[in-house]
């Protein structure tokens, strides 16, 4: 582009004798500064940038001598020990000027690292954020195993990195592979390696006997050596980007549904990184005759703790509140828990089962342990009944606050709420509960009444209830039916018997 002739004398003039830099004169003028410099470059006018003394410079060679002495010290150390010699500088800004002085580390080579057939497995965890369950928001933690050889990956998803899911983690990895690689690779987590001093090491004993009971040898990699195990870092960024990536899901199981079918199929389809002419399924199949067999029964890898039973009928585990039999509060008690199901024991004797809860703060109950209970104390049926209640509709506490602050008898709401519990759904009984509430009535006729316009609205008759005999022998009465063959006289036909 041609600069015209009136504008190239005025930016000459404002930068030789004004004294303006350039960016000031491509802003008053409304050109850039490119322009700018062209123009006073095409003249050989151009001014040689003067540089400026920096704050640092006077302690530079302090700086330089000790960072060569102390290569690990932090910019903050080093920023007050420059500041005692008289830097007036702030430590934000004396921050990014060391960066240049400090010994940069040589690039450092690595040898490529070749294995056989079946030697070796390397395995790591990594996070993939938080999943929501109920309330609670628990870690996503992807389990990933991958044969050194072949490439083949194995992928799991869990909810924490306990050892309890470490271990079912490898035993399901060995199951999918149907075999078990000599040696397995770890870094320095927990879960396989509790103490390190130098070349000294303290396996994980529960790793141990696992390991013993598959016959593979676990082999921790060297502090800061990433390298050692790069075939499974860098499985876990394909599993980000070819996997985890833009990924929907609604729970767990649907998760590692679609991680089991990625890995049997996109995974093991791919072009082999250490032999690009074959699948890793081709490679696989090769390694696979080459595992170890499995043993012939799994070891047991079910979660196993110890529990204090309070006062009241329940332990607590995983944060939440299991019930158990009246009869062993104040006991050490032991729960025995896998993904589905937690069992608590005493000693041999199985004592409760209930379902696996991810949630936090709940009540997992079974209605036997507590009947018991309400049964030997008479008095506590109606802080069950108010419990129970409150538990199913959380609104049942604000609506018997506000029947409270009325003067209405809290015992004749209960029961009367209670009853309409039994005869309609726990939903629309929380939705007219609610109803009662904007319209600042907390009364159960309130609540009976929004329950009858939702019916009417929906066009459905209003449910009846059945009275049940309180006795328990009028319930457990065996009714008998009456042969129906006597009825046949009186309709006057005669019987295909006769």
């Amino acid at each position: 582009m041609t600069i015209p002739d009136d504008l190239a004398a005025q930016v000459k003039r404002l930068y030789h004798a004004e004294k303006w830099p350039i960016g000031t004169i491509a802003a008053n003028l409304g050109i850039h500064h490119s322009t700018v410099r062209r123009v006073l470059e095409r003249e050989h006018t151009l001014r040689p940038p003067v540089p400026r003394p920096s704050m640092i410079a006077p302690y530079v060679p302090f700086i330089v001598a000790t960072l060569e002495q102390y290569p690990q010290l932090t910019a903050s150390r080093l920023y007050h020990m420059v500041r005692e010699r008289g830097y007036p500088g702030g430590e934000s800004h004396f921050r990014n000027l060391i960066t240049p002085y400090r010994p940069q580390r040589a690039a450092e080579a690595c040898l490529r690292l070749r294995t056989l057939p079946g030697e070796q497995g390397q395995v790591d965890w990594a996070s993939f954020g938080q999943l929501a369950i109920g309330t609670a928001q628990r870690n996503l933690m992807g389990f990933v195993m991958v044969l050194s050889y072949s490439r083949k990956i194995f992928l799991r998803f869990f909810l924490d990195a306990r050892m309890a899911n470490f271990l079912w983690a490898h035993q399901a990895a060995f199951d999918a592979f149907v075999g078990v690689p000599r040696v397995l690779l770890y870094d320095n987590l927990k879960s396989a390696v509790l103490q390190r001093e130098g070349s000294a090491i303290r396996f994980n004993p529960e790793l141990l006997q696992f390991a013993g009971h598959y016959h593979f040898e676990p082999r921790p990699v060297a502090v800061a050596r990433g390298n050692q195990k790069g075939r499974v870092e860098r499985a876990i960024r394909y599993i980000r980007d070819s996997f985890f990536a833009g990924r929907g899901f609604s729970d767990l199981a649907g998760l590692n549904a679609q991680a089991e079918a990625w890995c049997q199929g996109i995974a093991t389809d791919r072009r082999c990184p250490g032999d690009r002419s074959i699948t890793v399924r081709e490679a696989f199949q090769t390694e696979q005759g080459q595992l170890m067999a499995l043993p012939e029964h799994p070891y047991p890898t079910a979660e196993r703790m110890a529990v204090r039973a309070g006062k009241t009928p329940y332990v607590r585990f995983d944060s939440n509140d299991c019930s158990i039999p009246h009869t062993y509060v104040g006991k050490t008690l032991t729960v025995f828990a896998d993904h589905q199901r937690a069992r608590i024991t005493d000693g041999q004797q199985l004592l409760a089962h209930h379902p696996r809860s991810y949630d936090r703060g709940a009540q997992i109950e079974d209605d036997a342990h507590l009947q018991q209970l309400v049964e030997e104390k008479q008095h506590a049926k109606p802080y069950r009944a108010t419990d129970r209640l409150i538990k199913a509709i959380p609104l049942t506490q604000d609506c018997l606050c506000q029947a409270a602050d009325r003067g209405y008898s809290l015992p004749a709401i209960l029961r009367e709420l209670a009853e309409l519990r039994e005869r309609y759904r726990t939903e629309a009984l929380e939705a007219a509960m609610q109803d009662a509430l904007n319209r600042a009535v907390p009364h159960p006729n309130a609540v009976r009444l929004a329950l009858e316009r939702q019916l009417e609205n929906s066009h459905r008759r209003p449910p009846v209830g059945l009275p049940l005999a309180p006795e328990a022998r009028a319930r457990d009465v065996t009714v008998r039916p009456h042969p129906l063959g006597t009825y046949d006289p009186l309709s006057g036909e005669p019987h295909e018997s006769d």
